[in-house]
């Protein structure tokens, strides 16, 4: 299967959808990381940040939460104090009190799945400025909740594998079977059939439920992927965390076509055979909510709820690698164009 070519209203209730694929790497319990002194005297705003599991290193959501960071400290000069969750996240609690007792002024939870913990520390800590990325809406007045329109980016991503798979044999490979990636799958299965009704997407979950393990289970997303494109699937979508990493070993293997979650993964994947298979990836920018967080503490004291669509390019797909054709590309802008205006309503569920 050798490639030929080179390569919002409801937003209060899609919150409890739109959230990140974050991976389980099944070694961090807790770790904490303190970036000592910033950029210009050490004495700046105190940030703290606790990832989902899988913590640094998911070449994904975490990873994009700490460019976040990084860049303000860099650019704002805040220090800032990263924790790291146990295997099943079962610590998330813990790790939020433990950031406010060494005494940061914002706190942020990487992942829908601080909700209530998150609320009920915030209770305990009024004067701290907790944000959480995904979600839905918190009733705390010290709980900013920043969300993403992950389907309308997984609408580019779908569209764009129906115009560049000319077989029209399309597959998803989610972590899981839980509403966060249906609302990924969802979006994608509406970009294809933009393009053509007639395309039946082949949809495979990792684990099932919202069990996260599907996220950590690189071997199984290969096998997966590797079914898919032996039954003559041109491009996969890949929706696991650091499982997508087996997704583009299968998609070399095969000489097809696949794409990442969340970061550029062309640019993280750290492998320059993966790279030649990863034809784009649904951006979805956590460092830029991260870090305009941040700085809206540092300028009025305090982070307002904030959704990121396409319109705020908040969410998007990439082109690194230039592997999508420009006439593609053409067609995908005008996709997001309607999207903005409205034209076309994605769905976040099936």
């Amino acid at each position: 299967m050798r490639r030929v070519m080179k390569l919002a209203a409801g937003f209060a209730t899609a919150a409890l959808l739109l959230t990140a694929c974050a991976s389980d790497d099944g070694e961090d319990s807790g770790d904490s990381t303190d970036s000592g002194d910033s950029g210009d005297s050490g004495d700046g705003l105190e940030v703290g940040l606790a990832f989902d599991v899988g913590g640094r290193g998911d070449r994904s959501f975490n990873d994009s939460a700490a460019a976040g960071i990084e860049r303000a400290q860099d650019e704002l000069g805040i220090d800032f104090e990263e924790l790291s969750p146990n295997a099943d996240g079962s610590n998330r609690d813990e790790l939020l009190r433990q950031l406010a007792d060494d005494g940061n002024e914002v706190i942020f939870g990487i992942g829908y799945a601080f909700a209530e913990d998150m609320d009920t520390v915030a209770d305990e800590y009024p004067d701290v400025q907790f944000v959480r990325i995904d979600g839905a809406p918190s009733e705390k007045e010290n709980v900013a909740v920043m969300n993403f329109a992950d389907h309308e980016g997984s609408f580019l991503v779908g569209a764009a594998a129906a115009l560049m798979a000319e077989s029209g044999q399309i597959g998803f490979v989610g972590g899981n079977e839980g509403v966060v990636i249906n609302a990924f799958g969802a979006g994608f299965k509406q970009g294809v059939a933009a393009v053509d009704e007639s395309i039946e997407v082949e949809d495979h979950r990792l684990a099932s439920g919202e069990d996260p393990s599907g996220f950590d289970d690189a071997a199984g997303g290969r096998v997966a992927a590797e079914a898919m494109y032996d039954r003559g699937v041109e491009f996969v979508f890949t929706a696991a965390g650091d499982s997508n990493v087996g997704v583009f070993q299968a998609a070399a293997d095969a000489d097809a076509w696949a794409a990442g979650t969340d970061s550029d993964q062309y640019e993280t994947v750290g492998d320059a055979d993966l790279q030649q298979v990863i034809a784009t990836s649904m951006l979805k920018r956590v460092d830029n909510a991260v870090y305009e967080s941040i700085e809206a503490y540092s300028n009025d004291g305090t982070v307002e709820s904030g959704v990121f669509d396409l319109s705020t390019e908040g969410v998007g797909y990439s082109t690194s690698g230039d592997f999508i054709p420009e006439d593609v590309i053409a067609q995908l802008e005008e996709y997001k164009q309607q999207i903005i205006d409205g034209e076309i309503e994605v769905n976040f569920e099936e």
